[in-house]
């Protein structure tokens, strides 16, 4: 009861205010034993302020957030331990530094909502007839067998690496007053029609991915498993862009977030690897752009909050505190107003009206403009969601963002094609 009338009063401030306000009804063992503070860091799609100012008001719970880059995060794991309390990773991260000893698994009979969690990341499934997409799918490092463990479990073990948090499915971006007929296909990217005025993202680990969604869907390569190619798969990816490269086709190489926005908001590009906000910033400026989806399926990307080896005591019951929270629903419609996907979606829905609800997840017409968490206009009234709802989305997904065998060689051929 307790629970359900913090929920309700955080709903009615919502109402009010546009953002939960936090309640006090809640009395965890943290406000009797005075304040704890957890250090996160983490990637900054949702190492958020609001988020950790609401874990204040709700929980009592200090969280220290920072945001970072995605290699950066994997080193502080590895080479500063004692840097953190909690990681806010991306799933194909963990292949990268859980060998390093420096996290330790959660025990699933802590997570509130475990049973809920979907099903991508226990079995790779998102409804029982899903085919289980290429690339580090979340549910191949989400278990261990036992604490210790450097290697990943191949199913539930109660024992995760990570709690998810948040993903997403990426295609390419377009300018629709611009590219001048439909745009069906990843192979538009390399089109004659749009030479000089492509971009795609130079970030080697998700660029390659992009490519090989375009060489294949061009009938040019075949992969084994695109998110784990062979130095044959990346020599002849690479050949194929380089080619293209040389030939004039990209306008520009972006790294970050702004770039994208700033070279199709501009025109001088059309089509672009992109990221879902991004495409929303766009809108939001009152120029066309749309996230397309393309009839090969979509690149998919997922994160979530792991724990340090270090955390023991008040301070490790107060993260899975913490983690019950995030989880449960507040923080996920934060998330889901931005366009990403949360761990338990449905728990979100408690916290949006019926309307967001059902532009963000159902796929529906918007009755009225939809703003994101902060109140800015993201969508007009009348506007639906690019590629529909999330399990036209999520179920369009081929490929996940990925750790390679041969990621040092990919990287390598990757800068390469980048100088050329």
């Amino acid at each position: 009861m307790q629970s359900l009338s913090r929920r309700k009063l955080l709903k009615a401030g919502a109402a009010g205010a546009g953002l939960a306000i936090g309640s006090s009804l809640a009395a965890p063992f943290v406000h009797a034993q005075g304040a704890v503070t957890l250090r996160q860091f983490g990637t900054g799609v949702s190492n958020i302020n609001i988020i950790a100012e609401q874990a204040k008001a709700d929980l009592g719970i200090n969280i220290e957030m920072t945001a970072l880059d995605t290699d950066t995060t994997a080193q502080r794991i590895v080479t500063q331990p004692k840097g953190f309390d909690i990681a806010d990773i991306e799933y194909f991260t963990v292949k990268k530094v859980w060998g390093a000893g420096n996290m330790q698994p959660m025990d699933t009979s802590r997570i509130d909502n475990y049973d809920s969690i979907v099903g991508l990341f226990k079995n790779g499934k998102l409804t029982p007839e899903s085919v289980i997409a290429q690339g580090t799918a979340p549910h191949t490092v989400g278990f261990v067998e036992k604490a210790g463990d450097k290697g990943f479990a191949s199913e539930e073990t109660g024992l995760m690496t990570l709690v998810p948090t948040i993903y997403n499915a990426d295609t390419l971006g377009i300018r629709p007053d611009l590219v001048g007929r439909d745009i069906t296909s990843w192979a538009d990217l390399l089109s004659s029609d749009f030479t000089g005025k492509a971009s795609t993202l130079d970030i080697a680990s998700i660029g390659m991915m992009d490519a090989a969604m375009v060489c294949e869907a061009m009938g040019l390569v075949s992969y084994g498993d695109k998110g784990n190619m062979t130095p044959a798969e990346i020599d002849a990816t690479m050949k194929v862009f380089t080619e293209a490269k040389k030939d004039g086709q990209f306008r520009a190489f972006w790294k970050n977030f702004d770039e994208s926005v700033n070279l199709m908001s501009s025109g001088e590009v059309v089509i672009q690897s992109m990221w879902s906000p991004a495409v929303t910033k766009v809108r939001s400026l009152g120029i066309p752009c749309t996230y397309q989806p393309l009839k090969e399926g979509y690149r998919s990307w997922g994160g979530g909050l792991g724990l340090s080896a270090g955390l023991e005591g008040r301070e490790l019951d107060a993260a899975y505190e913490y983690i019950n929270w995030y989880m449960s629903g507040w923080v996920s419609s934060v998330l889901m107003r931005q366009g990403y996907y949360s761990a338990v979606p449905t728990l979100a829905e408690e916290y949006m009206s019926p309307d967001e609800w059902g532009f963000w997840f159902e796929g529906k017409s918007a009755g009225g403009d939809i703003s994101d968490p902060f109140g800015n206009v993201m969508e007009p009234a009348g506007a639906v969601r690019d590629g529909g709802s999330f399990y036209d989305r999520m179920g369009g997904v081929v490929v996940w963002n990925s750790v390679m065998d041969e990621n040092r060689y990919m990287v390598r051929k990757w800068n390469e094609f980048i100088a050329a």
